[in-house]
């Protein structure tokens, strides 16, 4: 079993897709199916603020940090499939003049795509990208001259407790109307507005220090190769976030996997599996339907029934498509490696 760990810290963001990019190629691979697990983890980060210890005597308000913490918790999974090279099923057509082959598309991975066709446009899920962050309020830049010359923690905090007060009441009249120097319009009094919630937000910091969360992207491939019951992907603990397979501080989540001993039939494919020295070696996969699962202890996160390139079979397409008398273009799910598109036509005399 493998399994390939790619760790991604990024704020969320929405999903978007990009298109897979092909070549024309001389050889070619048959793909194994590889699953994908985006796991997205939100970190939440306290500091508490200088003044924290004062926050219920002067502000009223309790439960308030005292000191720094930080907690993980999964908001959500996604699976996708992708297609890696499978290095044992390695192909060159014979585009000769015994064959009709005249284009062999491939991706960056150098698995077939097309034969005598073009590709259809694939799309893969986009990684996360940052967003970009709101600067951080510095309290100290907020406070005005008598707080900064306070000679206490405990007067610095009676006095920019005052000053939230003070803030709030200018608001309160600015939304009544009744405050002495009243804007002239709409926008400028959304403006005053926004200006006395930034001051009264910098220096609640002082009391309630600073919550943070952001948004992580974990990426698990795994490709399987047999049926298991329950495989350890990874472990998660509320306090140190994802850790590895191995880390018992962490609770373990479970892949598994069911041979469902199905595959999608295809009546282009060689029956008999003879082979013989004009052979197109143009092959395909018949790939087997599996039932994967996702779990914690005992709760069932997810199931999912997929088709897997590695628990079907490999065979060769009709030489005839590929002979002198007949022109086929044949499309592939680059994932499974089976046929997507088959066309075929009489070559002119």
């Amino acid at each position: 079993m493998k399994k390939i760990l790619t760790l991604c810290l990024y704020m969320l963001m929405p999903l978007g897709l990009f298109a897979q990019q092909f070549v024309e190629g001389t050889s070619y691979y048959l793909p194994r199916t590889a699953i994908q697990f985006n796991v997205l983890v939100e970190r939440t980060t306290t500091e508490p603020g200088e003044l924290c210890m004062y926050a219920e005597r002067f502000l009223k308000k309790k439960d308030v940090a005292q000191q720094s913490a930080t907690q993980f918790r999964i908001v959500g999974i996604d699976i996708n499939c992708l297609g890696i090279r499978d290095t044992s099923k390695f192909f060159t057509p014979n585009m000769d003049a015994k064959h009709s082959i005249v284009s062999l598309k491939i991706n960056d991975d150098g698995i077939i795509l097309a034969v005598n066709d073009q590709p259809k446009e694939q799309t893969e899920r986009t990684p996360f990208v940052p967003a970009p962050k709101k600067p951080a309020l510095n309290p100290h830049d907020y406070m005005n001259q008598d707080i900064l010359a306070a000679g206490s923690s405990a007067k610095t905090a009676e006095l920019a407790a005052q000053d939230i007060y003070d803030i709030r009441e200018s608001r309160s009249q600015l939304a009544r109307g009744q405050a002495d120097f009243m804007p002239k319009d709409g926008e400028q009094l959304k403006l005053m507005l926004a200006n006395l919630d930034t001051q009264e937000q910098a220096l609640l910091q002082l009391f309630e220090g600073v919550t943070e969360r952001d948004t992580m992207e974990a990426v698990f491939t795994y490709v399987p190769d047999r049926e298991v019951q329950r495989h350890v992907l990874f472990r998660f603990s509320k306090r140190l976030g994802l850790l590895d397979e191995d880390d018992l501080a962490g609770e373990p989540y479970y892949v598994g996997i069911e041979d469902l001993h199905a595959m999608p039939s295809n009546t282009a494919v060689v029956e008999d599996g003879k082979k013989s020295k004009d052979d197109a070696n143009i092959y395909v996969t018949m790939p087997g339907k599996i039932r994967l699962t996702f779990s914690r202890s005992e709760q069932q996160l997810l199931t999912k029934e997929l088709y897997a390139a590695q628990f079907g079979k490999t065979a060769p397409l009709d030489n005839e498509l590929f002979g002198k008398k007949l022109f086929t273009r044949v499309v592939y799910n680059p994932i499974t490696g089976s046929v997507e598109e088959i066309k075929t036509e009489m070559m002119k005399k």
